[in-house]
Order: C-alpha cells, then sequence, then structure tokens
C-alpha cells in the first residue's frame, strides 16, 4: 500500500495534538481527515476508503469510544486506536469489547504512537510505512 493511498480518519482535538500528528502523517504523504462528531465520521467513511480512526477520548466533543461505535456500525473492521489520560477498566473494557487495536496514555510518547501504527500497518496491511 502506498502512503498516498492511506486515509486516516482523526477525531476533532486540541491544536498540539493535532500538529503532533500530522508532523507524523503529511512526510509519509498520509491523508488525515477530522471528524468532529461521530455523523461526520460515518460521513467521511461513506466518502472515502479509510484505513484507521484515531481518537482522543478526552477530546471536548463526543468521546473516541462513542465515535468508535458509530464507526463499528458502519465499518465493523476498521483499526481503531485511541488516546486517553483516564485508565478506568470499564473505558478500557469497553475499549477492548469494541475492538479497539489500541489505548496509548496521555501525554502521549510520539514513539510509542509510531511504533503502534507500525504493528497496525505490518499485521492490517503488510505495509512498513510507519517503520522508523
Amino acid at each position: 500500500m502506498a502512503p498516498n493511498q492511506i486515509n486516516v480518519l482523526l477525531g476533532r482535538s486540541d491544536a498540539e495534538w493535532s500538529r503532533a500528528v500530522e508532523q507524523l502523517f503529511v512526510p509519509r504523504g498520509i491523508r488525515s481527515m477530522v471528524a468532529g462528531s461521530a455523523g461526520e465520521a460515518v460521513d467521511i467513511l461513506e466518502r472515502s476508503h479509510v484505513q484507521l480512526a484515531l481518537l482522543d477520548m478526552d477530546s471536548g466533543g463526543p468521546g473516541g469510544l462513542s465515535m468508535v461505535r458509530a464507526i463499528r456500525g458502519y465499518e465493523p473492521f476498521l483499526p481503531c486506536i485511541t488516546v486517553s489520560s483516564r485508565w478506568e477498566r470499564p473505558l478500557l473494557g469497553e475499549a477492548l469489547e469494541l475492538n479497539v487495536f489500541s489505548v496509548i496514555a496521555k501525554p502521549v510518547d510520539m514513539q510509542v504512537l509510531q511504533e503502534q501504527l507500525n504493528k497496525l500497518f505490518i499485521k492490517q496491511y503488510n505495509s512498513d510505512v510507519f517503520s522508523a
């Protein structure tokens, strides 16, 4: 899979997080599409072939898991990675039930995120686009 064919659905988050993620994606030619709600996420999935959803469970808008639920209703097997500052057992259990690939602790270590992205893309798409 060529990097310019990769589309990532991002949940709306703060500007600092968006810049950090873009620094990881832009040099690889990966396109990100931002959704501010579960409805916008489904609209993006209807219009575009998306390979990953990267969602912030602490964002001011709809929670990351509500977006994952909406995504699962439309695209049941789309890989999802979430980031969160909360580590309550019910939250992690729900993420597991929704088959979230990874929940990464905040503040996010971008090396950890890149490693998780690399594992996901090798496993799911046989692509080393995120290798170091």
